[in-house]
Formats: C-alpha cells, structure tokens, sequence
C-alpha cells in the first residue's frame, strides 16, 4: 500500500437551478418509487457459462442484441439500503446497471449513458436516461451524459457514476423525472425546444446534481476511476473505486470515507475528500472490484468467447479462479443479506445478470 497523500475528489456546486428548471418543464420529480412503480420491459431467467454462477437473468431480445448500448456498472437495492435488512427498496430487490452508448454509424454522437433497474422478482426493468441539464442566457437545455459508467454506487438516496479522469458524477434519486407524453419532442434527439423535451424517446431521466472531480497533488499520476463499489462494513464505510489497466498501466485501488447517513462522500469544509488508502497491487484488465467478509473480489474480462476471471484475496496477493462468470464481465457488487456477488456481462447476445455465491470463492482464500 502506497501513500495516499495528493488524492482527492473535490465537490462541485450543484445544479440547483437547472434541475429546477427541468422538473417544472416536466410537470415536477416523480421520484424512485414512482420510477419502480413503471417498470415497462420484461427480462426473464436465464442459463449463463460460469463455474461461478449461482443464478442468472437477461434482457428483453432487443437489448441483448443492441449494438448502441453497452452494459457496465452494477449496483443493488442492497447498497442503497444499508448494512441490515434485506437489501430491499421499496418493497424490492433491484440491480442498477448503467450503460453506455457507441456512436453508430452516421451519427453525429453518441447518446451518453443510462442506468437500468431491474427487478429480480418480477424481472421488470425500465431504462433511465442520464442527462446533464444547462441553463445560458436564462434558456433552459439538455446534454447528455458522456460518460463510460464503468462502476456505480447506490448509496442511499444518491447514485455515483464513474467517469473515468473526471472522477464521478452524482445523482439524487428523487430528482427522476418522467416525461409526459404531451411534453415529448423528437425521439432521434436530446434537447428542449418551447415546452417539449426530447429525450431520445426515453420516457424517465434522471439529471446529474453536481459531480466529485478529480484533482491529484502536483507531481503524482491522476488516478482513473473506472469502477466503483460500496464497502459498508468498512470503518468508516468507504466508497472503493480502481484503474482499468493494460500491459504497463497502472491498476490502482482507493478508498474514499462515505458519510453512510446521506450517501455523499465525507468532505472537509471546502468540499474536499481525499483517499484513505492508495493500493498499488490490483489486476491487469479488471473491470470491477467489491469487498465481502474481508477479501477483495476482482472481475476480469477474457473477450467474447471466453469465459471471465474473479480474483480474489489482497491487492498485491489475489488468486485467480478462471472461467468463473460468462464472457465480458464488468463491474461486481455485494449483496450482504444473500451472501452474494453481482455482476452484469457485456457483449451482444450474450448479455446476463448474474448472481454469485460468495462461498464458492472461500477454496481459493488462504
């Protein structure tokens, strides 16, 4: 473990004003339980490859074989909950799944990213855009979020996406709007014309609040943060992010202290949270990290045709299980209350949310 002297994430102010301006637009915030209440595809049980798997879900045909929208950071209910109970919000248990979105041939730009609530129960989901509301000169706009969502954190009331050198970008659940069908402008585009929102056809969108940016002492490497995970039985609760890496890379690990109360990063006065631990021994090619009972659990992706790899252990001493979770896993989070590790894969046509027992790893542990 190295220092963890010149880390930090600074908060930003929030878009007051502009989430404002939005929500009257729209009719005003709906909020998650309304959000949940909506729940408009349906998923179903699946078979996924995996030594791992303990259970497994999927898609609706169109977004298993969607080529503009690529799945990406996970989390559950269980974070948002807390430390006890069931892991259950509103009376459900929910994977959070965010994606983002290639640019397709002939477009000008790509679409951002959106996150998915998915009901394990009813194995409903519905897609929520993310969006970046802007007010000049009084005139109320729209952008997207533009960014690769490779981990998220529901803390509470707040979900955290990662955003890669920009640090993170923060959203209050109660401020999902849904747009009314009266308001909805051109579904090929994102913006605000008169009293009509397009929206990319999305029906719910959730805007960013304010974002946690990255700032690194003079001297040291920017940390990049590619994944994201909530360690709750940390003390303090701490909000655990890492590198995705190649070849010479870095793939650092960091932890960063989480008010458990709101959700929100524990900061000084000026609105400053630095690192409480910087870990240099991560793993090549890992697209998410979670802590359970302890121990570390990384995923690690082998391409399209091969199934992923979990380690597991310490940075600097993991142990490799392979073949352990379908091709192209991404980021993993825990699940106290079943003992379990999530997980969501990427690639077309072989798309799941998988579950796994986290005892299935305990042969591999010193």
């Amino acid at each position: 473990m190295s220092s963890s002297a010149g880390i930090h994430l600074v908060r930003t102010a929030e878009n007051v004003a502009e989430i404002e301006a939005l929500a009257g637009l729209v009719g005003g915030r709906a909020g998650l339980a309304a959000m949940l209440d909506d729940l408009d595809r349906q998923g179903r049980r699946a078979l996924a490859p995996g030594l791992a798997v303990h259970r497994a879900w999927t898609w609706d045909r169109a977004d298993r074989r969607d080529r503009r929208w690529w799945p990406q950071g996970v989390s559950t209910s269980a974070d948002a909950a807390g430390s006890t109970g069931d892991g259950q919000v509103a009376g459900r248990s929910v994977v959070a799944v965010a994606w983002y979105a290639r640019k397709l041939p002939g477009e000008a730009a790509g679409q951002g990213s959106r996150v998915s609530f998915f009901d394990l129960d009813s194995r409903r989901y519905r897609h929520v855009l993310l969006v970046v509301p802007r007010l000049r000169d009084g005139q109320l706009g729209v952008e997207p979020l533009r960014v690769h969502a490779g981990g998220i954190v529901w803390a509470g009331p707040h979900l955290h996406v990662a955003a890669t050198t920009r640090g993170l970008m923060t959203c209050r659940l109660e401020d999902l709007m849904q747009v009314p069908a009266s308001a909805l402008g051109d579904d090929r585009t994102l913006g605000v014309d008169g009293d009509r929102v397009s929206s990319f056809g999305y029906r719910w969108v959730l805007p960013v609040r304010f974002a946690y940016r990255s700032v690194t002492d003079d001297g040291l490497q920017g940390l990049r943060y590619s994944f994201a995970s909530l360690d709750r039985a940390a003390d303090p609760p701490a909000l655990l992010v890492g590198e995705y890496g190649r070849r010479r890379q870095t793939t650092r690990l960091a932890r960063f202290p989480l008010d458990e109360e709101s959700g929100l990063l524990a900061t000084d006065e000026d609105g400053r949270s630095s690192a409480l631990a910087l870990h240099d021994g991560g793993v090549t090619h890992s697209q998410g990290v979670a802590v359970a009972a302890g121990h570390h659990y990384v995923t690690v992706s082998r391409g399209t045709r091969t199934p992923g790899s979990v380690y597991v252990g310490a940075p600097g001493a993991f142990r490799e299980l392979r073949w352990a979770v379908p091709m192209g896993p991404e980021d993993i989070a825990f699940w106290p209350a079943r003992d379990q590790l999530f997980t969501a894969t990427e690639h077309p046509r072989r798309r799941w949310i998988v579950a796994m027992r986290r005892s299935r790893f305990d042969r591999l542990l010193p």
